[in-house]
């Protein structure tokens, strides 16, 4: 299978997912854009799985739709799903695409990249909906789509320049340049850099790192921050008061709130 998901092997509580298709540049069909999408509900729904830590073999990260495949399929079929005639192709949905990149997707649990080549079109797609990242000296990145006379409509336009500063990100998104790991750091578009060979430990470290806190408190504060991006500061100071709530809200009396924050049973996951 060419997305593999696997738990506590090298980290309790940590998924590992790796994207299989060096063939491809761990480009996706749509096929892979399925596969990829259901392993990101399998990691909501995991009461195992607290963290992810999402990497591609080899000096490859995720390069977006596989151009031989994918898009001609899509285009054929552009007229019907535009009317709204189709919402699958060959059994697949097509929501598809969006959910394997996190586009609107409500997963509270954190993630981390582990980016070790090409990170373009859906890959930058997806890193926009990963908490912390980490790159190799070979990592690069880009939204190579206006050059070639397309729209990355993957959620980079939206959420890049809330995540990094303003002139930074149009500089990246209308020059449609790749720039190298260490311009992206410079960017403040990945935590760190780190040589190849320390790339998936570094990674797991920073997992660790989350894995070691409570993880109700933990999803309750990455879904506190992903809801308030979407509101003005009042609202989202109210958002944040409704979580909090929400958090003692079925407390035993007699446990206290520490305790509770502490419990193992994961919550606020799903797409």
């Amino acid at each position: 299978m060419p997305v593999h998901y696997e738990v506590g092997t090298r980290a309790p509580h940590v998924a590992l997912i790796t994207l299989d298709r060096p063939a491809a540049k761990n480009a996706c069909d749509l096929e892979h854009f399925h596969q990829l999408a259901e392993t990101w509900k399998r990691f909501a729904a995991d009461d195992e799985a607290w963290v992810a830590v999402f990497t591609g073999v080899g000096r490859a990260f995720m390069s977006g739709a596989d151009l031989k495949t994918y898009v001609p399929e899509i285009t054929a079929l552009s007229q019907k799903i535009k009317n709204g005639d189709v919402d699958s192709v060959r059994g697949y949905s097509l929501t598809d695409g969006t959910d394997a990149v996190l586009r609107g997707t409500r997963i509270y649990k954190p993630i981390v990249a582990a980016v070790n080549g090409p990170c373009v079109a859906g890959g930058m797609e997806m890193l926009g909906g990963i908490d912390i990242r980490i790159a190799s000296e070979h990592a690069t990145f880009g939204v190579l789509e206006p050059a070639r006379g397309l729209f990355a409509g993957g959620g980079t336009t939206v959420r890049l320049p809330r995540q990094v500063p303003f002139a930074h990100a149009m500089e990246f998104l209308l020059c449609a340049d790749q720039i190298d790991a260490t311009r992206a750091h410079q960017m403040g578009l990945v935590n760190a850099v780190v040589p190849e060979a320390e790339l998936l430990d570094t990674a797991f470290a920073y997992a660790a790192r989350i894995t070691k806190n409570a993880p109700l408190a933990v999803q309750a504060t990455k879904r506190s921050v992903l809801e308030g991006l979407k509101l003005g500061l009042s609202d989202a100071y109210r958002n944040e008061g409704r979580i909090a709530q929400e958090i003692f809200a079925t407390e035993d009396a007699k446990e206290g709130p520490r305790a509770f924050a502490e419990r193992r049973a994961p919550r606020w996951t799903g797409t």
